[in-house]
């Protein structure tokens, strides 16, 4: 209804394929269903924030809505999410998940979306001639190309200039809790503009070194953005028929160690994937490009803070991820890590595990900065902010 503020609720796992927009009562009832309060809590919250008595009905209502379009933790949610794991267990590709939400799916159309990332007012400038191989790695952000389209431009540009590889080892960031750290899939994936096959002789090699199944979390492949939007931006520089291949990771959160105060090297999951890596890439011949897709901080009433982002806060932000980002251009994951430990992980910075494992297996000489951003929302007073790095 014109003129109505309401909060917009869905599912990214994409198990429900529903959108529910809620009044903000409503929405307050739906933020205590948290296992933590009881009937009782709700009714006594709520009639402190709004001055009415809430009817236990009311609250009933709006639990069975919630299940019936599976919002809800419970048997139908799970019995839904074990049914859509087990279909892409089953299929042979990892399909474009985002074609026609996060970005046009029809092909000339997307070629037009992406190439105007390049040219635009914003971006590096249109795609020039190679001018050499010496690029070992970039970061490149994950967030969504509305916002974030020309940072991913200038790292895919000194790419299409600089690298000669035709396979990249993509670290993915994990937004789905993972049991392992690192999960792999040997699903290709498919895009709009063409699909990119697996490396499949590099899953092999780094499978049969490591002692755990880097397989157990591939659900989360699923539903996950960061390679998939990679993914976009390579075939578009490489089309078809151009021969390209992919080695997608997922990382899993670092956020145990940031509690522990310990290095994820000290941690020997980390360790041996790392040295594994980097072994199997030797003992094959491979030239490979690293490639990290990671976003930064995210800050704000939309991610918890019970207060919102103001003009000054951006400019301090920016300082201070820029500071944070200085130790990335100097390749020092320690110092990179230490900075987001040092403050409990304060800014949210999604891309720690991406951007670490990246410095622990890329061997390069020296980083540098190409574009730092801020999506910033006025309305829920929240940013995302986000960068391109290439590595020589």
């Amino acid at each position: 209804m014109s003129g109505q503020t309401l909060v917009c609720l869905q599912d990214p796992q994409n198990v429900s394929e529903s959108a529910l927009f809620l009044t903000p009562p409503v929405y307050f009832i739906v933020s205590l269903l948290d296992g933590q309060h009881s009937l009782l809590d709700i009714q006594t919250a709520y009639m402190r924030r709004f001055g009415e008595i809430l009817y236990s009905e009311k609250i009933q209502e709006v639990i069975e809505q919630l299940d019936e379009n599976l919002f809800l933790e419970g048997e139908r949610f799970q019995e839904a999410l074990t049914r859509a794991e087990e279909l892409f267990r089953a299929a042979p590709v990892r399909e474009a998940g985002f074609a026609g939400k996060s970005y046009e799916n029809d092909p000339e159309r997307l070629r037009v979306q992406i190439e105007g990332y390049f040219v635009g007012p914003d971006g590096p400038g249109p795609l020039e001639e190679k001018k050499g191989d010496g690029l070992k790695g970039a970061i490149a952000p994950h967030i969504d190309f509305q916002r974030g389209g020309a940072c991913y431009a200038f790292a895919h540009r000194e790419i299409w200039e600089r690298n000669s590889s035709d396979c990249f080892v993509i670290f993915g960031t994990a937004h789905s809790s993972t049991e392992k750290p690192f999960c792999l899939t040997r699903k290709e994936f498919r895009t709009p503009l063409g699909s990119l096959a697996v490396d499949q002789e590099l899953v092999d090699a780094i499978q049969s070194r490591y002692p755990d199944d880097l397989f157990k979390d591939e659900a989360v492949h699923r539903r996950e953005h960061s390679v998939e939007f990679q993914c976009i931006f390579l075939r578009y520089l490489y089309p078809i028929p151009t021969p390209l291949k992919i080695f997608p990771i997922l990382c899993g959160s670092f956020h145990e160690f940031i509690e522990k105060g310990i290095s994820p090297l000290e941690v020997k999951p980390i360790r041996q994937f790392t040295e594994v890596l980097k072994e199997s890439v030797s003992a094959l011949g491979r030239r490979v490009f690293y490639l990290a897709s990671a976003d930064l901080a995210h800050l704000g009433l939309q991610f918890g803070d019970p207060e919102g982002i103001r003009e000054y806060d951006l400019r301090i932000l920016a300082e201070e991820d820029q500071a944070m980002l200085g130790y990335v251009e100097r390749l020092d994951r320690e110092g990179f890590f230490s900075t987001i430990s040092k403050e409990r992980d304060r800014r949210r910075i999604c891309g720690l595990p991406a951007i670490y494992t990246l410095l622990s297996t890329m061997e390069a000489k020296e980083g540098r900065l190409l574009r730092y951003g801020q999506a910033f929302t006025p309305d829920t007073q929240s940013v995302v902010t986000f960068a391109s790095l290439a590595f020589s």
